[in-house]
């Protein structure tokens, strides 16, 4: 037990999932305590959830790496040497020098756990000075969610809902009361529900919580879910129970919709995924009677990645029911305005290098609208199909234990000579690196964190030092300017910021007053415009579009 002592308290935003909870910290004579939810915070409103109270856990735990760490002796036996900052940067910084003086710039990657805020910018923005076109985000469901939101609304962005004014919610397999999106305004919509009588129900191949508690528990088989959306899509439109004003004023590819649709008929649908017939007819019913419908993707936690089979057909539900961008519906949350900082200068070896094809192959005539293929690096590696990687950068991830098949990233890993890797605690990746650059855990770090999960506007939360950091840690963005500084021009000039707090003061722009003052911003201005135009070619909603006519 801490002695006792004055009590304070900090203001700060969770990072353990992407919900981006605001938290108020209780310090006993300046050691944290307590985490609790934040009242008035536009995210949780002050709730918070199990993971979020167990953040001291993490301050705390036994497995911080409390220093700089060098590998020695076999990669992955656990035999580590301590040095200072000063040496770890100086030996990654000649690594990295040599590789691009030999004309391999392009053989270093970066992989993080999101490409929104300041931190992952600084990295995509650092590999990109340094001239490698491999910056990698960690598989989620916003892969497919971005790429579906593209190819029907044209937007590039997330996707948001609109849950307190929803009053059907059908469920493809999403634990909205099990950790889906922002965890505990899940827990208040679902409070709202019942007090409205709004009608819940849940689609899954198992009695999860979620199911437990939903108005209706549709048993499926496993990774059917796409058919079945499909299926009550079939019953919408050939009984003529869909929105005529929403799809006939809004949408430009209705028949091509239709002809999709005709290999998923209720019986059919029924032999693939075990729903009765008169199941899919009855939802498709209900959904199309409901005032203010949405359907919802994105399994379990919504964090795990899914296929863009089942986002489309989703995506569809909610436009048959004329629940795009509409009171109780999904709405789509564009990116905004950006990072404004100053446009690097590329030499001619950055040049080159960020001419070479990605290593996972994203972009490429094959997969020409996605932006990460993390997936498929470990097979790349493994066959030899591209070029080898030589130095791998890892923030915020663990993908030997998150990616599938970890026995196959593990062997891919061990053939990348360097990994860097700026774990906060000794995870399964961390273990296999060459070097631990440790950052900061949440608790002892200024960072923005843009919230995706599901919220209907865009929102930025700013995590605050509520605490000195208790090691000899660092924040990773400093650990980025430091390297950057360590090389050779154009990379050094292009980040001319003393350290990552004036880096990200200047990111925010006229954001920063807000975040400062009250830990958050919110676009308040912001409101789904249901008679806007789409950002489509055709200007209107695509059901299928160039991209999705081979996947429906």
């Amino acid at each position: 037990m801490p002695p006792d002592g004055e009590a304070t308290y900090a203001h700060s935003t969770c990072t353990l999932c992407p919900g981006g909870c605001g938290i108020t910290v209780r310090l006993i004579d300046g050691r944290a305590v307590k985490i609790e939810g934040r009242e008035g915070h536009p995210v949780n409103q002050g709730g918070i959830c199990p993971l979020g109270l167990s953040g001291l856990q993490l301050l705390y735990g036994p497995t911080r790496v409390q220093t700089p760490l060098k590998r020695v002796g076999d990669r992955g036996a656990g035999h580590w040497q301590r040095i200072s900052w000063e040496t770890a940067i100086g030996e990654v910084a000649e690594i990295l020098s040599g590789l691009r003086g030999s004309g391999q710039a392009h053989t270093v990657a970066a992989i993080s756990s999101r490409d929104r805020g300041t931190v992952a910018g600084l990295l995509e923005r650092f590999l990109t000075a340094y001239g490698s076109p491999n910056f990698m985000r960690m598989p989620s469901m916003e892969d497919a969610q971005e790429l579906g939101l593209y190819i029907t609304q044209g937007v590039l962005g997330s996707v948001g809902y609109d849950f307190e004014n929803a009053d059907y919610v059908l469920s493809f397999g999403s634990g909205l009361i099990d950790g889906w999106g922002a965890p505990v305004r899940m827990f208040q919509a679902n409070s709202g529900w019942r007090e409205t009588g709004a009608r819940v129900v849940q689609i899954e191949n198992r009695l999860s919580n979620t199911a437990a508690k939903a108005d209706q528990w549709v048993s499926i088989r496993p990774g059917t879910e796409a058919d079945l959306a499909l299926g009550i899509a079939h019953v919408m439109v050939a009984e003529e129970l869909y929105a005529t004003s929403f799809v006939n004023r809004h949408t430009a590819d209705f028949d091509d919709l239709r002809s999709a649709l005709e290999g998923y008929s209720p019986e059919a649908v029924t032999a693939t995924t075990g729903v009765p017939t008169e199941t899919i007819v009855a939802l498709a019913n209900a959904f199309s009677e409901a005032e203010s419908p949405v359907a919802v993707y994105g399994r379990g936690k919504g964090q795990v990645p899914g296929s863009l089979k089942e986002v489309l057909a989703v995506m569809a539900l909610n436009a048959l029911a004329g629940s795009i961008n509409q009171p109780g519906g999904m709405w789509a949350i564009p990116e905004g305005d950006g990072i404004a900082w100053p446009d690097i200068e590329t030499d001619e070896i950055a040049a080159e290098g960020l001419q070479k094809a990605r290593i996972d192959g994203a972009g490429s005539k094959q997969f020409p609208n996605s932006r990460y293929l993390l997936n498929r690096l470990p097979e790349i590696l493994a066959e030899g199909s591209s070029y080898a990687l030589k130095a791998l950068f890892i923030d915020d991830a663990n993908p030997l234990y998150s990616l599938a098949d970890a026995a196959a990233v593990r062997n891919a890993f061990e053939q990348i000579p360097t990994i860097v890797s700026f774990a906060s605690h000794m995870d399964e990746t961390a273990a296999l690196a060459d070097y631990i650059l440790p950052s900061h855990v949440y608790l002892e770090r200024y960072e923005d964190v843009a919230v995706t999960a599901g919220l209907k506007t865009r929102t930025i939360g700013l995590a605050q030092p509520v605490i000195g950091p208790l090691f000899d840690t660092q924040h990773v963005g400093d650990t980025i300017l430091q390297l950057a500084q360590a090389l050779d021009e154009p990379i050094a000039a292009a980040f001319p910021w003393d350290d990552y707090q004036a880096c990200l003061e200047e990111a925010m722009g006229d954001k920063w007053d807000s975040l400062e003052a009250a830990g958050v911003w919110s676009d308040e201005a912001f409101a789904a415009d249901p008679e806007a135009d789409f950002e489509t070619a055709s200007g209107d909603f695509e059901f299928v579009g160039d991209a999705g006519s081979e996947v429906l």
